[in-house]
């Protein structure tokens, strides 16, 4: 991942691999330095879809700054692999945001945009290429429970959904989140019943299997759905509660995991896969957000086991998720002067 003249960052390349993608990435610093930033340069530059970025703001120094300096030219670029969506491809899909500057001729920037295209389409046409995005403003309203046209909302994936970082008024997981998890119990029960297990129990099994990972430190496990209001329920200890009594903490990471999975379930209907060990990229902002201290090292080996084959790419100010996870997984963003530069091994937990 390059950019250029983006929001805080002037020039920086993240690598988020070697020979193959890394699990899990963690861009660790302070408010202010473009975790942020960077999370929405991924989202705006991948297969499917891509937008202008924001040119970064010129700041001077006391008097050594050249205002007749031209600014740095705004652009992104991503080099996606592709994995089981195209494995014969021998190189990765670039995809640069409009106006990009990559030292490309002609040719070379008409094949690749061609590239973008074709692959596009296919995403259009046949799914698949996952990537979500969840703000660190994210929120929980108390709604009720909604289920309506599902292959329309809960089993649709939409490979040109826009990110949502900054939009707080897009960042209410509550009412998706429950609808995921009453339509799953509710279809599977039918399937079940009807003597045939389809897509609907796989999703069901995943979704089991996921929030028991990820309620694990809360001692939450979802049980279901209750029948009067179809509003899924959760045992905790020996109590039975709502999604919206859940801990806080709890209601974070059980939203990120059905909607994750929920995703991998709509964009590779017809895949012979366990939904759980489907590919995707998912971008999360500020990871502690809500969570309880004494559980952020548990943080990052938790998104790794609930779902194995998703490229976790997070933000988080708070060091204790940093600790929880191995030297080559965390990449810290720290200013220097007029730059952030990036620490990676060792030195990102150094301050």
């Amino acid at each position: 991942m390059r950019v250029s003249g983006v929001g805080p960052l002037s020039a920086l390349t993240l690598r988020l691999g070697e020979e193959t993608p890394r699990p899990l990435t963690v861009l660790f610093g302070a408010d202010g330095v473009g975790k942020t930033t960077m999370l929405s340069a991924i989202a705006g530059t991948r297969p499917g879809y891509s937008l202008p970025l924001l040119p970064r703001s010129r700041v001077r120094i006391e008097q050594t700054a050249d205002e007749d300096e031209p600014a740095p030219p705004c652009f992104a670029v991503s080099e996606w692999a592709l994995g089981d969506d195209d494995p014969d491809r021998p190189h990765p899909l670039r995809v640069a945001s409009p106006n990009a500057q990559l030292g490309e001729n002609d040719a070379e920037a008409a094949l690749r945009r061609r590239e973008q295209a074709l692959f596009d389409r296919r995403a259009q046409e046949g799914g698949g290429h996952v990537l979500l995005s969840f703000s660190g403003a994210r929120w929980f309203s108390r709604t009720s429970v909604m289920l309506s046209s599902p292959d329309r909302t809960i089993l649709r994936y939409d490979v040109r959904a826009a990110p949502s970082f900054d939009d707080a008024t897009r960042a209410d997981l509550a009412r998706e989140t429950k609808q995921v998890l009453s339509y799953a119990a509710l279809a599977s029960a039918v399937e079940v019943q009807g003597g045939t297990l389809g897509a609907a129990t796989a999703l069901d099994v995943a979704l089991r299997d996921v929030c028991a990972m990820l309620g694990r430190p809360f001692g939450v496990e979802w049980c279901g759905v209750h029948l009067p209001s179809l509003e899924p329920i959760f045992a905790i200890d020996s109590r039975v509660v709502g999604f919206d009594d859940l801990p806080r903490g709890a209601r974070h990471l059980v939203a990120i995991g059905v909607l994750t999975a929920r995703s991998l379930a709509g964009a590779y209907a017809t895949s012979d896969r366990p939904i759980r060990e489907r590919e995707g990229v998912v971008l999360v902002d500020d990871l502690e957000t809500q969570q309880d201290g004494a559980i952020l090292r548990e943080l990052p080996p938790l998104l790794k086991a609930s779902l194995p084959r998703v490229q976790w790419i997070v933000a988080t100010a708070a060091s204790n998720v940093a600790l929880g996870c191995e030297h080559d997984e965390v990449v810290a963003m720290r200013r220097d002067d007029d730059r952030v530069v990036l620490h990676e091994g060792a030195f990102a937990l150094l301050h």
